[in-house]
């Protein structure tokens, strides 16, 4: 991958710092972006975000929102929500990746957090994954998107790492090849990268533990009781 990463230092990596054991599947990310223009900066970055993802270890796939109808309009049985669903319940982490518009995060990205449900059957298909929040600006550097996208991401009960990125002046930042130039906005990108990468490892096998909660095994008990009950009339 080195020739595909020139801006990257690869001395400056410990491979060992952020491998996963020996026999564990590579970490799988889903990398999600909030515009469906020809060249679509968000999209840019995420695929720049994907491109480190694999250097450090990672299987990516990048879902293209085009197609996919307003929360809705359709049934979820429509293939694009389908697609959505079923690459989130294939990820162990996240990136989101939202242009701003009018000071917020696009609707298209919008639309796409709204066809994920918080539970499909007995599945929580979001809750105890990683995420990592970046954005992109048309003008100077703003952060009301990737707040945005905290609180989002705290509402479908996922894990948002610290670190994040906001590009100002987005279409100065990459080149004619579609490439993010050498900058500090990259450097961030890398950090954001690789502390996602850590945190999926880190938290590998402990999800279900860290988002355990009383007042779920309360309901959940309640429910159980009610159902014995019920047969026993």
């Amino acid at each position: 991958m080195s020739e595909q990463l020139p801006n990257l230092d690869h001395s400056l990596f410990d491979d060992a710092q952020i491998a996963s054991r020996p026999g564990d599947h590579k970490p799988r990310i889903l990398l999600l972006y909030g515009s469906t223009r020809e060249r679509s900066f968000s999209r840019l970055l995420v695929e720049e975000a994907a491109r480190l993802l694999q250097h450090l270890g990672a299987e990516t796939r990048i879902f293209n929102p085009s197609g996919l109808p307003l929360p809705d309009d359709v049934p979820t049985e429509h293939p694009k929500v389908q697609e959505l669903r079923d690459l989130v319940l294939w990820s162990e982490g996240q990136v989101w990746c939202s242009p701003e518009r009018h000071g917020a995060m696009s609707a298209v990205f919008k639309a796409q957090i709204d066809w994920i449900p918080l539970a499909l059957g007995a599945i929580r298909p979001t809750q105890g994954k990683t995420l990592a929040v970046m954005q992109v600006c048309g003008g100077s550097q703003s952060f009301n998107v990737v707040n945005q996208l905290r609180v989002l991401g705290r509402w479908m009960r996922m894990f948002t790492i610290p670190n994040q990125s906001s590009v100002p002046k987005a279409w100065t930042e990459f080149d004619e090849a579609n490439r993010m130039k050498p900058s500090a906005y990259y450097d961030r990108v890398v950090d954001v990268m690789e502390e996602l990468v850590k945190f999926t490892l880190l938290l590998r096998g402990h999800q279900d533990s860290l988002v355990d909660r009383y007042s779920e095994r309360k309901e959940t008990a309640e429910q159980l009781m009610a159902r014995v009950n019920q047969r026993a009339l």
